[in-house]
Order: structure tokens, then C-alpha cells, then sequence
């Protein structure tokens, strides 16, 4: 996979509708949960992703066989366009089916 370097016109995880791919999904660290269960996100991934005290986030969660296998942060202000641009082309294969 390659992998696309953002732009202003790109929407962050969207879909390449000719490959099928994300244009978002990349290692940037590992972190731990501490005994209150608070994570820290480390200071070169907080301003590389613009994020600051304060800042809200949808908190995405998905199962496999009844548990919790990914979580995923999106930001609250962006997440109504992030599931337009997600679920924007599988509305479109459904209606050409």
C-alpha cells in the first residue's frame, strides 16, 4: 500500500474510491493505560494531530467474537465529516446495486 501524503482537499481517513484503501492507519505509538485507566498521548503525536486540553473526541469501538478488538479517537468537530466520507461510497455501491 502506498501511502498518500494528506492534503488541504483530503479528508482525513478517506477512501480512494480506485483502491478501495484509506488514505489514514499508521503506527505512532504504544502507550499504557495506568491504574485509573487514563492513557497519556505522547507530546510529538498530540501536535502533529493538533490536539489540546480541552479538545472533545467520538470514541469508536468495534467487536470480534464479543469483545472489544480496536478503539478509535476522532475528534467531535470532524466526526460528522469522517462518516460522510466513510459511508459515502458504500451509499453509493448500494444504490448502483
Amino acid at each position: 500500500m502506498v501511502k498518500k501524503k494528506l492534503t488541504e482537499t483530503t479528508k482525513c481517513c478517506e477512501t480512494n474510491q480506485a483502491s478501495k484503501e484509506t488514505s489514514c492507519c499508521s503506527v505512532d505509538a504504544i502507550i499504557s493505560i495506568d491504574g485509573r485507566g487514563q492513557i497519556v498521548l505522547p507530546k510529538d503525536l498530540r501536535e502533529k494531530a493538533d490536539i489540546h486540553a480541552g479538545d472533545k473526541f467520538t470514541v469508536i469501538s468495534w467487536t470480534s467474537a464479543g469483545k472489544v478488538c480496536c478503539i478509535s479517537l476522532i475528534k467531535a468537530d470532524q466526526f460528522a465529516d469522517t462518516v460522510k466520507n466513510m459511508l459515502g461510497p458504500m451509499k453509493g455501491e448500494i444504490v448502483n446495486q
